[in-house]
């Protein structure tokens, strides 16, 4: 069996592998990059590519008003208190100096993304004016030939859009927001044409951003290389066994090996091992090379584990071609989210991880929450775009015929195409309309925060979440629980080192990601709380392996 040497090994090449290799290349450590599938990016590539870092330099020079208080309370109130205090305080202290190394050793640059709120922005050191910063569009040539190996969006566009020209957009051609972002985003567009370029937005910005600076330190990424076990010499993690070319090989790692390999998200024995029924692989956005490969190399070894029966949980339809995971869709006035009784159960607005907890603990076989059922009226058709279709534009043919999407011309009609009771529907929408008149949602509080209101429709008053189902035809959207990775993994303390049961460590074996149980708990703090905490614990990990020299 052939071997190499190196000071570090990087199992995993999204967010947080990448961050850290370009940590340990920094502090002047030798490091290689492994990755199983053919392309790099990973879950990042797919996803809006926001960053939550609070205190980060992007937020300073945005004029955001945040203290390191603020931030710690916020932060506490979140993860709540099986979070230990030393994980939250390393992800606020690191942060910022993680994202000012990403800055100065990439070409990628960030924005604040103004109003996007924290997800519970009246909590305690919560911010309305949201903590959250997205890549700038990037021009796919700094890439070079490596762009080719870049992973696929999850939603393909043929134009780049910014995550804060999404919120406009939604609202469709009507609003002037909508007009001046959609001209922004067709001029991008001609210039990208004209130029014979491709520009790169969200997660895919992010990812290539990454991924140049590698190039830039000369840091080796092997693709197609998927990790086969740990090599352990001495009671301490040494290097990683992987496969190359169809050949056993050994990548000896003198300070130490990253897993940073992704969720189980598409390992449908773990899912239905550790989480709620129904779950499965087809409702989830994740990469489809996140199959827990690290979570359970670090079992093998006796590693703890947390959060395992959770996830970035996000309400889903299961289009024919893949899950459509709803953001502004639910939020914008005219809709509501029922169950089997035709009764709504939550603030559809709510952050989406609350609203799929919901449909989990209502779940029950004499009122099913799953599926739930999205009901909106023509107008709300005709007014926003839905699932990236542009307003009044009939839903395809296709998504009735997979049983997605059901209609009628009343709602007694469309509760039994959607098998929901139809006495509770009609009851149900006309109590939504109700609330909608007087601008207050008296059963969830719809609107009442600043986070609710930022995908909601500001023309729309007194309530800008709320509006009256009235005009047909009635429209059934099938709602599963979508997700975008899973969120339990491998223990880590405050340095981002494995953790054995009884509070011990795996020497040399470190985690950061989604292969490592999340410094959000059960919650999620704001856009960005995904990969914010990967990068800075990734970036965490190569300085503890630096200092371990």
């Amino acid at each position: 069996m052939e071997h190499e040497e190196v000071d570090v090994v990087v199992a995993g090449c999204g967010a947080a592998g990448m961050t850290a290799a370009l940590t340990a290349a920094h502090l002047g450590l030798s490091v290689l990059v492994i990755e199983k599938s053919g392309s790099f990016g990973g879950s990042t590539a797919r996803s809006g590519g926001g960053i939550w870092a609070p205190g980060n330099t992007v937020l300073r020079k945005a004029g955001i008003t945040d203290t390191p208080e603020q931030a710690r309370a916020y932060l506490a109130y979140v993860s709540g208190a099986g979070v230990p205090a030393e994980l939250r305080q390393a992800l606020l202290e690191h942060g910022p100096d993680m994202l000012s190394l990403v800055l100065t050793m990439t070409p990628v640059r960030f924005a604040w993304v103004p109003g996007y709120a924290d997800y519970y922005p009246e909590a305690p050191g919560g911010l309305a004016a949201g903590r959250s910063i997205e890549p700038v569009p990037l021009d796919g040539r700094v890439l070079g030939a490596e762009l080719a190996h870049l992973a696929r969006p999850y939603l393909p566009s043929p134009v780049a859009i910014t995550q804060a020209e999404y919120r406009w957009l939604s609202l469709g051609p009507r609003h002037p927001r909508a007009i001046l972002a959609g001209l922004r985003v067709a001029g991008r567009a001609a210039r990208s044409r004209l130029l014979r370029h491709r520009v790169l937005s969200m997660g895919q910005a992010l990812a290539a951003g990454l991924r140049a600076g590698l190039n830039a330190s000369g840091v080796p990424v092997w693709l197609d290389t998927p990790m086969t076990g740990l090599e352990v010499r001495d009671g301490r993690v040494s290097g990683v066994r992987v496969t190359r070319d169809g050949e056993p090989q050994l990548i000896r790692a003198r300070r130490g090996v990253l897993l940073a390999t992704g969720g189980f998200e598409r390992n449908d024995e773990m899912r239905r091992q550790y989480q709620r029924a129904p779950v499965g692989t087809q409702w989830t956005t994740g990469a489809a090379g996140n199959t827990g490969d690290g979570i359970l190399a670090g079992l093998e070894l006796g590693a703890a584990t947390g959060l395992m029966d959770d996830a970035w949980w996000g309400p889903a339809i299961p289009l024919p071609g893949g899950p459509y995971f709803c953001l502004a869709e639910r939020s914008l006035p005219g809709c509501l989210l029922v169950n089997g009784a035709g009764q709504r159960f939550v603030n559809e607005a709510a952050p989406y991880v609350d609203a799929v907890h919901a449909m989990y603990d209502g779940n029950t076989p004499e009122n099913p929450h799953i599926p739930a059922w999205l009901i909106f009226d023509q107008r709300y058709r005709n007014r926003y775009v839905f699932a990236g279709l542009p307003p009044g534009k009939p839903l395809p043919r296709r998504w009735y015929a997979a049983g997605a999407v059901v209609r009628a011309d009343d709602l007694a009609g469309l509760a039994a195409a959607a098998g929901v009771d139809a006495e509770g529907l009609v009851k149900t929408v006309t109590r939504f309309g109700e609330f909608a008149a007087a601008g207050k949602d008296e059963e969830f509080g719809r609107g009442d925060s600043a986070y609710d209101r930022y995908y909601g429709d500001p023309r729309c008053r007194p309530n800008p979440n709320l509006a009256p189902l009235a005009r047909p035809p009635f429209y059934a959207v099938k709602i599963v629980p979508g997700d975008l990775g899973t969120k339990g993994g491998l223990r880590t303390d405050e340095r981002a080192r494995v953790l054995r049961a009884d509070g011990t460590l795996i020497e040399g074996l470190y985690a950061a990601g989604n292969a490592s149980a999340s410094v959000m708990g059960h919650s999620y703090a704001g856009p960005g709380a995904t990969i914010g905490p990967a990068m800075t614990f990734g970036y965490i990990a190569a300085r503890t392996m630096a200092a371990a020299g």
